[in-house]
Parts: C-alpha cells; sequence; structure tokens
C-alpha cells in the first residue's frame, strides 16, 4: 500500500504559525481548521510544530512530510456522518531540545504572526527554578519568554513584530495567566525594562475555549480505516464532527488576520468569553455530571448505553432543557442550539465513553457545574431544582462504599467499582459508610472544604436530598429517578 505522501502532496505555503505541541488534539482541532482556512482561501500559512518536551520524536511526521488523515465521525443533524481531510498545514517541525539552534531561528521569522498552544492544563506555570540560560528552559512560559526576548532583540523591540498568542490549554484565562507567568519570568530574569513594555504592548495573549472530542489514532480499525482510504497513514487521528473555538480579544486584528470564521468554521471572536465558557460547562460537561452517578447504578456502562435508556435520556433532557439551559446567560436561541448539539454528541456511536470514567473527581465537578444553577435557582424564585438535587443525591449513592487495601469500593449489582477522588472526600465516605440518610446528607453538605459554603443554610436543601437518597435505597435507582421525574413535572 502507498505511504500517505504518495497519495497526496505537501504545499508550500509562508509558516505563519508556530504550535508548541503535537498532540493529537492540536492536529486534529487547530491545525485541521487552518488546513481548511487554507483551503477556502481565507488564510494562507502553514505551521510549524515545536516539540516542547524532550521525550518522543518527530520521525514519523518528517517521514509523511508532515501529512495526515483527520476523520470526524458523530450525528449530525440526526444521521451518521463521516468526513475525511488529509491536513497539508503542516510545514515543519522541530524539536527545542534536540536543536534548539534551528528552534531559536524561528524567533528571527519575518512570517512568524501566531503562536498556539497545548501543553496541558499544567503546562502555563511559573516555574521559580528555571533559568534563562537554558537551551531551551524547562517550562513553557520559560520558554515563551526567552523566544519573544529573542524577537525582541533582533527586531530591535519594532511594535509590529510583536505576535497574536492563542494558548488552547483547558485552564479559565490561559492567555491572561500565560502573559502572567511570563511577565513574571522576564523580571525574574532582569530582562529590560523595554522588552517587558513590548511583551504586554506588542504581543496580543488572547484566552479561549476550545471543545472538541478527539480519540486519537484509531488502533483497533486502523487497517479497515487504510484500506478505505488506499493509503498507509501511521498518523491518522480520529474525532467528532462538533467544535468550537471562542477567542476572547478586544482587539479587532485577531479576527481580521486570523479569519477561520470566515471559512465557516465554529469559530468564534468575542469580547466576552464567560458566557460561552458557563454554556459549556453548565450543560455539556453539567450534562454529564448531573446524570453520570444515576445512570451509572442504574446499569449502563457508557454514555450510548445511557443515550438508548428511555428512563435515563429522559431524565438528562429534562435536567438539561428545564434546570440547566435556563440559567445559561445567552440567547435562548443559541442555548437551545448548544443544547441539541450536547445530545448528538452524547449519541455519537464512534465514541465509547464509560461512564466510570466520568464519575473521577465527581465532588469537584458538582460544586463547579451544577451547584451554581442550584444556587441561582434558589434565589431567583425560592425554590430548589429537583432534579439537579435528586443528581446530588445520586452522587451521594454513588460514594458509599468501603475501604478495601485504601482503596474506596462501591457496588453495582454485587460488582465491585472504583471510587476515585481527592482523599479528604473518600475519607468523608468511609467515616460516614453506615450511617442513615438524615446523618450523611446534612455532614456531606455542611463541608465548607468540599463546597466554598454551608449548604445546609439553604432552605429545604439537606430535606429534598435526604428524601431522594432514600427513595434510592427504598425503591432502587431506577424506580426513585421515575419518581423524581414525575414530581419535578
Amino acid at each position: 500500500m502507498k505511504a500517505i505522501n504518495q497519495a497526496t502532496k505537501k504545499i508550500s505555503r509562508p509558516v505563519s504559525v508556530l504550535q508548541f505541541g503535537e498532540g493529537n488534539f492540536l492536529r486534529a482541532f487547530v491545525d485541521q481548521m487552518i488546513d481548511v482556512a487554507n483551503s477556502k482561501g481565507v488564510f494562507n500559512g502553514n505551521v510549524h510544530i515545536v516539540k516542547a518536551i524532550s521525550q518522543g520524536s518527530l520521525a514519523t511526521h518528517a517521514e509523511q512530510d508532515f501529512l495526515y488523515t483527520v476523520i470526524l465521525r458523530g450525528i449530525k443533524d440526526g444521521a451518521n456522518h463521516v468526513e475525511t481531510q488529509i491536513v497539508t498545514s503542516i510545514g515543519g517541525a522541530t524539536c527545542a531540545y534536540e536543536d534548539y539552534t534551528q528552534y531559536a531561528s524561528l524567533a528571527k521569522s519575518e512570517e512568524l504572526r501566531f503562536i498556539i498552544s497545548n501543553t496541558t492544563e499544567a503546562g502555563i506555570v511559573f516555574d521559580e527554578s528555571d533559568k534563562f540560560d537554558l537551551e531551551p528552559p524547562n517550562s513553557f512560559p520559560g520558554k515563551l519568554t526567552k523566544f519573544l526576548y529573542e524577537r525582541f532583540e533582533f527586531f530591535d523591540g519594532a511594535a509590529d513584530k510583536g505576535l497574536i498568542i492563542l494558548p488552547v490549554e483547558l485552564i479559565e484565562k490561559n492567555g491572561e495567566t500565560l502573559l502572567k507567568c511570563c511577565k513574571l519570568f522576564a523580571e525574574k530574569w532582569n530582562l529590560s525594562e523595554a522588552f517587558i513594555h513590548w511583551l504586554t504592548n506588542s504581543n496580543i495573549f488572547c484566552n479561549t475555549l476550545v471543545d472538541r472530542i478527539v480519540t486519537g489514532f484509531p488502533t483497533d480499525e486502523s487497517q479497515k480505516l487504510e484500506d478505505e482510504l488506499g493509503y498507509s497513514d501511521k498518523l491518522m487521528v480520529v474525532g467528532e464532527p462538533f467544535a468550537l473555538w471562542v477567542i476572547d480579544t478586544d482587539n479587532p486584528i485577531v479576527a481580521q488576520e486570523f479569519p477561520l470564521d470566515k471559512a465557516g468554521l465554529p469559530v468564534i471572536f468575542t469580547e466576552n468569553l464567560k458566557p460561552y465558557r458557563e454554556r459549556k460547562v453548565r450543560l455539556l460537561n453539567g450534562a454529564h455530571t448531573a446524570t453520570v452517578a444515576a445512570a451509572f447504578l442504574s446499569g449502563p456502562g457508557t454514555v450510548g448505553d445511557m443515550m438508548n435508556d428511555k428512563a435515563i435520556r429522559e431524565f438528562l433532557e429534562d435536567v438539561v432543557y428545564n434546570e440547566l439551559a435556563p440559567f445559561v446567560p445567552l440567547p435562548e436561541k443559541d442555548v437551545l442550539s448548544f443544547a441539541d448539539s450536547v445530545m448528538e454528541r452524547f449519541e455519537n456511536p464512534f465514541i465509547r465513553h464509560y461512564l466510570l470514567s466520568i464519575t473521577l473527581n465527581s465532588v469537584s465537578k458538582f460544586k463547579a457545574r451544577i451547584l451554581p444553577t442550584i444556587l441561582e435557582t434558589y434565589a431567583d424564585n425560592g425554590s430548589l431544582p429537583k432534579l439537579l438535587c435528586f443528581s446530588l443525591a445520586a452522587l451521594i449513592a454513588f460514594y458509599r462504599g468501603r475501604m478495601v487495601n485504601g482503596n474506596l469500593m462501591g457496588t453495582r449489582n454485587g460488582v465491585d467499582y472504583d471510587i476515585v477522588d481527592d482523599a479528604a472526600v473518600l475519607d468523608f465516605f468511609d467515616e460516614f459508610q453506615d450511617c442513615k440518610e438524615a446523618e450523611i446528607v446534612p455532614a456531606f453538605l455542611g463541608r465548607v472544604d468540599f463546597w466554598g459554603e454551608d449548604l445546609t443554610l439553604i432552605d429545604g436543601l439537606c430535606d429534598t436530598v435526604i428524601r431522594s437518597l432514600q427513595s434510592i435505597y427504598a425503591d432502587g435507582m431506577r424506580d426513585a429517578l421515575e419518581i423524581a421525574k414525575r414530581s419535578a413535572q
């Protein structure tokens, strides 16, 4: 079988984007979008990849002339949807550790305009021990600070040689946090005040929000897919069709120079990222968190199984459309359209998302994703959202287990399952494993270290959760869920 670089040819374009990271998400999201924008004539630029860690190799990328296939599969407009694309937007790649000279030379490029990064949530941190004279510095912000300083020096501080920086790490205010780290390094390393002024005023650090499920290389079906494609591809990457990239900036030049939205791509430029983050956290992440414990204890093993279970699906839809959606601060049309997309994504037959894996650290997830809606509902009309309160009771039922060799274990239909969370949470449920519902609920809701406040002070919340938990144990999760749905109507 011919290789991918025999099936198509690399396309030469100006290298205007420097990308820190070469992982699956960047290749199936950022680089795929840039490739679409290139093909539609609204952008003309290639990406140069920088491998920002010492482990791993870029050899396969070079062997394939930096070409690879993105396959997007899922539900779109109610039907199975598959699209395949050979990405030609990667112009080259360099390991910052193996070839520092080549990497550093990129700072002198006239064509360079953008820096994009995905170095994981732990990547944007200020490491006090990092040093300027390392080639390169250890941390990503350290690398970026030194890279920008060398650009500043080479172009004599020219204001028009600043860059547009788009981190896509999954932390809130990722652009602001990255700039803060860079400024701390500049001060620690005694770089000039002129550089710090240029860093802050000539470069544009944008906060971003990204969303797409990328499952990576399809190991179990790669041969079948290669037979269908007619070529071999060791860098093939699979994801879902849904995508969203929100870029927060008050500078119109960002949208003008990076007009991916003009290619019909799901890219939004805004001066207020917060409502889009709330929409994602409450409707997508919140839908998972509100449903997963009840669904798992009812029998399904995956999100797909959950969506095929009529009772659980109805519970999920009631939670999303009736209790979560009304408190998302965006126009109703946008909120409901996003809620519809959540349902399609959960139905995706090409992705097996295990419910037990979603339960990881559910207490902190509940605090971030569900609790704000409970509090806002109560503040708005003095009532409590019944299904979200039931989901809190289901979470307690899921966590009630026993310690076995230092691990908290629950039981579903006679089969043990691992409960994974912070030590304080696990210790709490171990301590209260044999307590009655009327004891464990107020003790749990009263833990300020879990919730940030004493939830027992919310009138009716304890009693509502206690009744739901008693129903779960007396009637079984499935019947209790049906009772909760009827009471919410």
